[in-house]
């Protein structure tokens, strides 16, 4: 069977991170596939969302690879409930094709190609989680657990444009701020009320001054809720947002400035409560990746270069864990978590042909790749 008459039929489940039917049939199709190559498989239950599947090569003395990615997809709103998936000359359609149903697949024939090449596979583990689309809430502690038994991580989201490997990824937290006034009549008693969304709407715009473009931190406030009508004075109100930082110093920054702001007592009688935290911690170049960079550019002969993201992974996670981590092994695409998404056919062949040949090395020269 090819590798894009596979893909058609895992992008043509819908996996949405919420349907767990749907994230459980993909599980389900790459567990037979692995089982093929000889993984046992570790499936570990959840009932509010897909099942995370952690499927184990037999081990022996040498350094242990973890080959991740996630099942669930963005389900963009108005999309159809059964996805389709088409093919042109150069590029493949469909929710998943490049993030990141195409990147297991570049995964699962990257494990073929070296198994017909050198009889099997041993320290090369795969683990595929459910819910990395709406920040791994869940797999998080898992990937933490897992952690400490591997040497290195591939991750498995989509290439750059030029083949780029991902070395860092930014920060990213999320918070709720949530704003408590005192209701009351606008027009009989409005002196005696607290308007909560006067208040958020201050908050609100000292948030956004916390941006720095010159050190790449953004904060966005994504949502903002209150009221109850016109002619009330709104009791309650709440920001949602969001901020990303690509320094250690500048997560710092943020913190306390917004707990400053929490606590500003221009905002009183209102009260401010804040929800949430940092979701994903910065993922940093450092010098083991810097070495295992140099060594793949010699085992495979390909010049990898090398890119930064201001979108998070489950790369952060296996970072903040210890783990020495590269991300972007999956194929070159664009319009991802939107209708467009779709992924260059020759990208895919491109990184099988990669990852086979770093995979292959490791099993024949001692199971090492630093």
């Amino acid at each position: 069977m090819s590798l894009f008459s596979e893909l058609e039929q895992v992008v043509t489940i819908n996996s949405d991170t919420a349907n767990k039917t749907g994230v459980d049939a993909v599980g389900a199709f790459f567990c037979s596939r692995f089982a093929e190559l000889g993984y046992q498989a570790c499936r570990h239950p959840r009932t509010a969302i897909g099942d995370h599947w952690h499927h184990r090569a037999p081990v022996v003395p040498g350094q242990k690879v973890l080959l991740l990615g996630h099942l669930d997809t963005v389900d963009p709103p108005g999309s159809s409930p059964s996805p389709s998936f088409r093919m042109d000359e150069r590029w493949v359609y469909g929710p998943g094709v490049c993030d990141m149903k195409g990147g297991i697949i570049v995964m699962l024939e990257a494990l073929r190609a070296v198994r017909s090449a050198v009889g099997g596979v041993c320290n090369v583990d795969v683990l595929l989680v459910a819910d990395e689309e709406t920040g791994s809430g869940d797999a998080r502690n898992l990937i933490r657990d897992l952690a400490p038994e591997y040497d290195v991580c591939l991750v498995f989201e989509a290439a750059g444009k030029g083949g780029e490997v991902v070395v860092g990824r930014k920060g990213v937290g999320t918070f709720t701020l949530h704003v408590t006034g005192v209701a009351a009549h606008a027009g009989n008693d409005q002196a005696l009320g607290v308007c909560a969304n006067t208040l958020a709407a201050r908050a609100l715009l000292d948030l956004i001054k916390l941006a720095d473009p010159e050190r790449q931190t953004t904060l966005n406030v994504g949502r903002m809720q209150g009221g109850i009508g016109a002619n009330t004075v709104s009791p309650a109100a709440s920001l949602l947002f969001e901020l990303r930082y690509a320094r250690p110093d500048e997560k710092d920054r943020l913190l306390r400035s917004i707990d400053r702001l929490v606590t500003n007592p221009s905002l009183a009688p209102g009260r401010l409560v804040l929800g949430g935290g940092i979701q994903r911690e910065l993922f940093e170049p450092d010098a083991r990746q810097g070495r295992l960079l140099a060594a793949l550019r010699v085992i495979t002969g390909d010049p990898l270069p090398t890119e930064r993201r201001g979108g998070v992974s489950d790369a952060n996670l296996t970072h903040a864990a210890g783990v020495v981590t590269l991300d972007g092994f999956g194929p070159f695409g664009e319009g991802d978590h939107t209708p467009r998404e779709r992924a260059l056919k020759a990208s895919f062949v491109q990184r099988i042909a990669l990852v086979a040949r770093l995979i292959e090395h490791h099993q024949r020269q001692g199971y090492r790749l630093l």
